[in-house]
């Protein structure tokens, strides 16, 4: 074998040995960093809201929104969303951050308008970055609880992870981020409960550190609303983990029912809800990543809240492909569960899209 063809090989077989030490170390610094925050962690409350305890028979509101960590602008697309056209062309999205930081807090600003339009007693916002190289390190979480000084205020972490160099040519980075509950009344308690996640190798690095906030509002007659911010799982090949996380929240409503309290769970349920997967015009199928809520799994006194305009009015849109009506794929995956000692009635509310690849959901309620 000739000496060049020999320094060929040392050099290419140096790559291929400084290429393994990377992955090793990288593959190792994940392990090293990789951690689970503990299930029912106490989390503080903070503002001086002294309202008196909740009445029943008064109308209170409140509205859940998926901010989308304030990267969605309509013609965003999302590098993990896959879609089918109805022709079968196979559709997915660009980007893993957002496209600039004025962008970010444009979009931030837009729902936080958005919020403040609807002026609800209760805000549940989901997505919600703190310090986030897909978000540009805008603190979110800092923008809307200045925008709303007169409520308190519970975050609860929702994704944490070390620095995730995927895609490579646009790494996600370092993420920081979770669930905000915004209340104009008294909260005694928050806790944050730990949703089952894929522990398999890799997965376990890229998923959400999923989870949903509990919060205990003192009502006048001595019960309490049990007031839920949730963010389930959306990518999750054969829907176990989400069968999981639903089985969890479900024992947790159907108890707090039982001991006499008010329930309602709102949030980003990543499941179609009321048969909205067919509902929307659009010249897409069905996304692979969409699973479907069935009400059976709901415990015994408990109902999905369908909004007014339900048909007319989707809660989110598809990410695969910019946003034209008509043409992406739109679902309903975003609302609320009650127990039936809440009436309740809701409505989506239409933003076009235009600061999240979410619209928010206004319930009107009352505890009787």
């Amino acid at each position: 074998m000739g000496s060049f063809v020999k320094r060929i090989l040392i050099v290419i077989g140096a790559i291929i040995a400084a290429l393994a030490l990377i992955m090793g170390g990288y593959v190792a610094y994940l392990m090293v960093t990789y951690d689970r925050i503990p299930d029912n962690e106490t989390i503080e409350i903070t503002g001086n809201t002294t309202a008196s305890a909740l009445s029943t028979g008064t109308d209170y509101t409140a509205v859940t929104y998926n901010i989308g960590f304030g990267a969605y602008t309509p013609d965003y697309t999302f590098f993990m969303d896959e879609g089918i056209m109805e022709d079968g062309t196979l559709t997915v999205g660009e980007h893993s951050v957002a496209v600039s930081k004025e962008s970010v807090l444009a979009c931030t600003e837009g729902a936080i308008e958005a919020m403040r339009a609807l002026d609800p007693d209760f805000a549940l916002f989901q997505e919600v970055d703190t310090d986030s190289t897909r978000s540009y390190g805008v603190n979110q979480r800092e923008a809307i609880e200045a925008a709303f000084p007169a409520m308190n205020a519970a975050f609860a972490i929702n994704f944490h992870t070390a620095f995730l160099a995927y895609p490579p040519s646009e790494p996600h980075g370092i993420v920081n981020g979770g669930l905000l509950s915004l209340s104009n009344a008294t909260v005694d308690e928050a806790v944050r409960r730990s949703y089952p996640v894929d522990f398999g190798f890799p997965t376990k690095f890229f998923d959400l550190d999923r989870c949903f906030l509990v919060e205990r509002i003192p009502v006048e007659n001595g019960k309490e609303l049990v007031l839920i911010n949730s963010h389930m799982s959306a990518y999750d090949e054969g829907g176990v983990i989400r069968e999981q996380q639903l089985e969890l929240i479900m024992g947790v409503i159907a108890s707090e029912a039982a001991a006499g309290n008010y329930v309602i769970a709102g949030g980003d349920w990543n499941h179609s809800l009321c048969g909205s997967e067919n509902l929307y015009p659009s010249q897409q199928l069905i996304p692979p990543w969409l699973a479907t809520f069935d009400e059976s799994v709901l415990p015994d006194g408990f109902t999905v809240v369908e909004p007014d305009n339900l048909t007319d009015v989707a809660t989110c849109r598809g990410t695969d492909i910019p946003y034209e009506k008509g043409v992406t794929y739109t679902v309903t995956i975003d609302g609320f569960i009650v127990s039936d000692n809440v009436h309740a009635r809701a409505v989506n509310i239409d933003t076009g899209y235009q600061y999240s690849d979410h619209n928010p959901v206004l319930l009107t309620f009352s505890l009787k």
